[in-house]
């Protein structure tokens, strides 16, 4: 009777030492999860999804103890509001409009202004550029880590008329994304709506919005030809480009081994190849979007680019140049790279 007494005695002290090794094996080997978000629609094709998600596959296959955790669709936190959380160290990683943060540092409205960035050869070269130097240095002294570039075309769709010469955009309230753009078009005589990419659906519906500018992936993601009459789609003159890479919170970076930055640095690029060429056959699959829903594609000629651009000088670069330190010399740095 004792000896069984002894067993039994024995088993739950086996099996508390047992669930302690374990559990303290697990929590060596248990993977360091990283939260990820964005604002676009999660598993629709959307190529700002793709590149964070490609992250998260890259990194897990890598091995080096990482989960990263992807929230799309704005369900974490709001588009704007990424920023501060990532300097906060409370969101890891986002993909995310550069020029969104503009209020804290508006040397990011460069980013977004008006025909700077002539096409994604362009903007490819652009990465490497002194100006480009200057943009991330402020990024990374704000406290946030550049993953991965990524370089957006747009255009314009209206339910009006096409948006064309600057004249074919007065009297129309109009969605722009940034103050360059907005600038920009007040000067043309638009009336402006403030709002991010994934309200433009809606306001448009409901009659807020006559038109919106934003990139060709927001435009064919948010089915915005559902509401449009005309598209202007990016052609060879195109006005728009976003800078909308893939950040992560320095906080949460430096949390890392080497091994696991490393892993993170790695799956950066790949999302980046992958988005270098996604990118350019975005601008085919908006024409092809908003012609298969009867809408109206047109693009710009070259004059009237340059007529957008004069107007540009006077308001956007103008504004910029006077009123952001050092702007003068960001809009030098970017107009000297062919």
């Amino acid at each position: 009777m004792k000896t069984k007494k002894l067993l039994l005695k024995s088993v739950p002290l086996a099996v508390a030492m047992g669930v302690g090794m374990a559990a303290l094996t697990g929590f060596s080997a248990q993977a360091e999860t990283l939260k990820a978000s964005h604002q676009w629609p999660g598993g629709k094709g959307d190529v700002r999804d793709e590149m964070v998600q490609i992250i998260a596959r890259e990194v897990g296959n890598a091995d080096v103890g990482i989960d990263v955790k992807v929230y799309p669709g704005k369900s974490l936190y709001k588009p704007k509001e990424q920023w501060g959380a990532m300097v906060k160290g409370q969101l890891d990683i986002s993909a995310f409009p550069l020029a969104y943060a503009a209020g804290r540092h508006p040397e990011f409205d460069a980013t977004l202004m008006p025909g700077l960035v002539k096409n994604h050869d362009h903007a490819m070269r652009l990465n490497s550029s002194p100006f480009m130097d200057d943009i991330k240095k402020i990024i990374n002294d704000a406290g946030i880590v550049v993953l991965a570039d990524a370089w957006l075309a747009g255009g314009f769709a209206s339910k009006t008329t096409c948006i064309t010469g600057p004249e074919t955009m007065k009297g129309q309230v109009t969605r722009a994304a940034g103050k360059a753009f907005e600038q920009m078009l007040v000067g043309a005589g638009a009336s402006i709506a403030s709002m991010p990419s994934s309200e433009i659906y809606n306001a448009m519906q409901t009659g807020v919005l006559d038109a919106a500018n934003t990139s060709s992936g927001s435009f064919v993601s948010y089915r915005i030809y559902e509401q449009a009459k005309c598209l202007t789609a990016p052609g060879d003159n195109a006005l728009w480009f976003m800078y909308e890479p893939l950040l992560m919170s320095k906080k949460s970076y430096d949390k890392l081994t080497k091994e696991q930055q490393d892993a993170l640095m790695a799956a950066g690029k790949v999302a980046e190849e992958f988005f270098f060429g996604a990118a350019k056959g975005l601008d085919d699959k908006l024409v092809k979007a908003y012609t298969d829903a009867g809408v109206e594609v047109v693009t710009m000629t070259p004059e009237q680019a340059k007529a957008w651009r004069d107007i540009a000088n006077e308001t956007s670069y103008k504004s910029f140049s006077e009123k952001v330190p050092g702007g003068d010399v960001l809009i030098k740095k970017a107009l000297a790279v062919d």
